[in-house]
């Protein structure tokens, strides 16, 4: 095994050209920086250095040698850099914004992760949907909004951490109309049509506008009913015989009444952002909090074809 101290005197006596400037650089004697090229000349077996005339060269495998330890001690060095980010890291708040179903499902596996690596960092976690949480963004009130956006544009803020799809909930038991063959799982867009004497219950306002512009693209005005946020709530009327609703995957992982049945909407997903209040690079307690987000959301992804 190499010893880095070792490499860390050859790399030096490579770069600066004689011993006495390398043991300078390191602030060690040159007696000592000389003691550990010997030394490592022995863990090697190799011979590293050789004289010309009166000054000490390296030899074609202590160059080698130096010129591959460079990269290693580079490396080591990011490590350091690292390992004290990430004691940084360790202490602090990071306010996140999210809508209801994401903190749910998504948010409780983060904060175990984070209580696991860094259990000095507190996520602060505030329920707001999409326009509540670009407002927080906006006002420095969060760092971080956990978003969605319906059929999004590139001029959509924020990253992509995955696509969920939309579901049609309805009553379990309740007979399909006659135009969709029995045992249908999932329907296209146009397939709500069938739906349209039902009361629709409604989401939050950017849920509500996404299902009244798709029903009136189809060719029918909805009639609404109950219109909240609450998917909880949203499932027990539907489960009662009071009309149908929209809901995402998460908010059917988060909750499933067991007296709902679910039609899978083709073709019309949603896409699951994160946000940040700062340009990159992002402050480094910031970063980790992003990092275990986009990596325990690539479990979500639930939408075919991503």
């Amino acid at each position: 095994m190499i010893d880095v101290g070792r490499l860390r005197v050859l790399v030096a006596f490579a770069e600066h050209g004689t011993l006495t400037r390398a043991a300078k650089a390191l602030w060690m004697s040159q007696p000592t920086a000389t003691h550990h090229l010997h030394r490592l000349a022995a863990e090697t077996g190799a011979t590293l250095v050789t004289r010309r005339g009166r000054t000490l060269v390296l030899t074609a495998e202590g160059e080698e040698l130096a010129r591959r330890g460079r990269g290693v001690l580079a490396e080591l060095d990011r490590l350091d850099r690292d390992l004290a980010a990430m004691n940084r890291m360790e202490s602090g708040t990071v306010r996140l914004a999210s809508f209801p179903s994401a903190t749910a499902t998504l948010i409780p596996g983060v904060l175990t992760r984070l209580a696991e690596r860094f259990p000095g960092l507190l996520l602060g976690v505030t329920a707001a949907e999409p326009p509540a949480a670009a407002t927080a963004l906006a006002e420095g009130t969060a760092d971080l909004a956990l978003t969605f956006t319906y059929g999004a544009g590139p001029a959509e803020p924020g990253t992509v951490l995955f696509r969920e799809n939309l579901n049609l909930v309805l009553p379990a038991g309740d007979p399909l109309p006659a135009a969709l063959p029995a045992g249908t799982t999932s329907i296209l867009p146009a397939d709500l049509a069938e739906f349209a004497d039902r009361r629709w219950h409604t989401g939050c306002p950017s849920c509500r506008v996404h299902l009244m512009g798709l029903c009136e693209e189809i060719g029918f005005t909805p009639e609404t009913g109950y219109s909240s946020d609450d998917y909880v709530a949203v499932q027990a009327l539907v489960a009662a015989g009071h009309g149908v609703a929209l809901l995402p995957d998460l908010a059917l992982a988060a909750h499933r009444d067991p007296g709902v049945s679910v039609l899978r909407l083709r073709g019309r997903e949603r896409d699951v952002r994160l946000v940040s209040r700062g340009r990159e690079p992002l402050a480094p307690a910031v970063d980790v909090v992003v990092r275990t987000i986009r990596e325990l959301a690539s479990s979500w992804d639930t939408a075919p074809g991503r």
